[in-house]
Formats: structure tokens, sequence, C-alpha cells
């Protein structure tokens, strides 16, 4: 049966359809927009009146006309609002909080960390409030967190503190708008997939090794974050390694013993998705074991299948870009279509 949708449903999508290609184009006319998106010039125009008015789009000067009638100039607002994002960190002892806020392009505004001795949802909302007070057209916020998160409560997490707190209704009731609680691997692994520009359907992977806290990695599928039925994919320190955690966690805190746990880790991800890449990121990890990672991989994998080994610290510039994604696309508009074999 063909998929129907109903008319609040489909003037939405165009909505999002005219602004992603003004956004895409830089500035558009009615005509040029309308070939873009394959709606009538009617129909754009009627949507660009109405976001010009909200102030979603700019109206510029008219076209320069080459003897017919100039035509109204459109440019995406890129400032209209912003979003707010906050990554929350607990590694080697130290307990921070980075902070951006970027508009509906991506561009940041303003960026921050703020170290703390102790961060519980009291902080996270005194933060929030900070910024939520000096920038007011903040939107949307996106928080990662070193854990689980499901529907904004957070289950496991490094931050013991955070643990059972469902800060996504908490914070969204507070401030009125939409919090996205995310674990931080799966926002790492958004960005790096972001940045890569992979295909589709190329299967990626991160994989971290902190210090003072157990391993965790994200999953990229199809183009999709792979989270699971309870958010709980990606903790890999679950993995049946023949070890008690606490154990796998010595193990990985020891340079004599930390290749052999982290390849069986690796390998048992490699088996199961098959990745064109995993980037292995943490402070137990250097550039210097990639080949002896691989070497060790090797006793599990043939070596046809071993992906590319990206070994890289800082993800800094990842888990930004991923949050800020994720955020963004928490403010746009979109239905899933599925037609049912």
């Amino acid at each position: 049966m063909p998929i129907s949708h109903n008319t609040a449903q489909v003037k939405k999508m165009n909505v999002e359809l005219v602004k992603n290609s003004l956004k895409a184009a830089g500035t558009g006319t009615k005509a040029s927009i309308a070939g873009m998106t394959q709606l009538s010039v009617a129909t754009c125009g009627s949507i660009l009146n109405e976001l010009a008015r909200s102030g979603e789009v700019l109206e510029l000067e008219l076209e320069e006309s080459s003897g017919g009638r100039p035509a109204r100039q459109y440019m995406f607002n890129a400032d209209y609002a912003y979003v707010l994002c906050l990554m929350v960190k607990t590694e080697g002892g130290r307990h921070s909080i980075t902070y951006l806020v970027v508009n509906l392009a991506g561009e940041q505004v303003d960026e921050g960390t703020r170290d703390f001795d102790y961060i519980d949802a009291d902080t996270v909302d005194s933060l929030t409030g900070e910024l939520v007070g000096q920038y007011s057209n903040i939107k949307a916020a996106g928080i990662g967190i070193p854990g689980v998160a499901q529907r904004g409560v957070i289950g496991i997490c490094d931050v013991a503190a955070l643990a059972g707190v469902p800060l996504g209704e908490q914070l969204g009731e507070k401030y009125n708008m939409d919090f996205i609680i995310e674990n931080d691997m799966n926002a790492t692994v958004y960005g790096f997939y972001q940045l890569q520009n992979l295909e589709d359907d190329q299967p990626f992977a991160v994989v971290t090794f902190p210090d003072h806290h157990f391993p965790g990695a994200g999953f990229i599928v199809n183009g999709r974050m792979v989270t699971g039925i309870s958010h709980f994919a990606g903790e890999i320190s679950y993995l049946p390694l023949g070890i008690p955690r606490e154990e796998q966690l010595e193990r990985l805190h020891n340079k004599d013993t930390f290749v052999p746990v982290a390849a069986q880790v690796l390998s048992s991800i490699i088996t199961i998705l098959n990745p064109v890449a995993v980037a292995v990121t943490g402070d137990l990890t250097h550039p210097s074991m990639r080949e002896e990672l691989l070497e060790s991989c090797r006793q599990y994998i043939p070596e046809e299948h071993l992906p590319d080994l990206l070994i890289k610290n800082d993800t800094q510039e990842e888990y930004n870009t991923g949050i800020t994604a994720l955020t963004l696309e928490s403010l746009a508009y979109r239905l899933q279509l599925v037609e049912r074999k």
C-alpha cells in the first residue's frame, strides 16, 4: 500500500526541504528554490513568505533584472536560533563540562570548558541556566555523557551522581525546550562519520580506552548510530572475555597486558560489524600501538577482513561535531518513511 501523509505532515516536510535547500545554496529566489526542491513556485513563495515573517529567512535586495520583473532574493538566517551542547567528562580524576553555543549553520558562537570538583544534575542545570540567560534564542540542547541514556533518563554512568536521573525531562520542563541526552561514544562516532565523509553503507566504529574507567564504543551502520533497544550497545566492558570486569580494567591499565585485552575487544567488534575502519581513542592508547594491535588481532581475524585502524587520542573535534549535528537534527522536522513489504 502507498504511504499516505496528512496535509500538516506534508507542509512540515516541504518547509524543511525549502530551509535545507536555501541553507545549502546560501541565497536563492522563489524560482531557484522551486528548481532545487521540485516544489511549485507558488508553494515555495508561500513558504518563503512565512519564513521571512518569522525571521528564519531574510529578504535581500531584488535580483538584477535581465529585462523581466526583478526577483526577490532570500537568505537562510543561521542566527535565527542557537543550540547548546554540553559535554560532561570525567577522566583521569578531572571533572569538566565543555560547552558550545552553535547557530543553525553549525558555526560556533561561544565555547569554553569549566572544571568542577563534583558534577551532578544541579551542576548541569546551573551552567545551562547561565548560558540560556546569555543567549535567549537557544532553542534546543544536547548533553553528552560518559554513560547510557534512554529517553532522557541516565542509567549506567561514569559520573555517579547522574546515574538514575531523568535529566532530559527535568531540564526540558524547566527551560521549555528539547534536551537530548546522548552517550559520548555515540556522539563521537557520529562526528567521525560526518568528518570522514564515509559512504552511507560503510560500517564504522570508535572504541575508547579511558584512564580510570571501563572502555566504551560507538557504531555507525547505514549512516545511523546503533544504540540498541535499551541504548546498551557499545558497553563493551561487558563482553565475555573470560575474566571479571575488574580484572579486565586492571589489565587495560597495565602496559604489558593492554594490547592482548584490547585486541580481543577489537576482534569481537570486527567479527560482528565488519567495519571499514575502527578509530581507537582514550588516554590509555598511543599511535605507536597500531601495528602491535593489528598483529594481535590477526590471531583471531583473517587479514582480508581487518579494517583500517586509526589511533587518535584527542577526539574533541569529532565529539563536538557529533553532538552539534545530533542537537541541530533535533530541531528539524523528520518523518521516517518505512514501507512495509
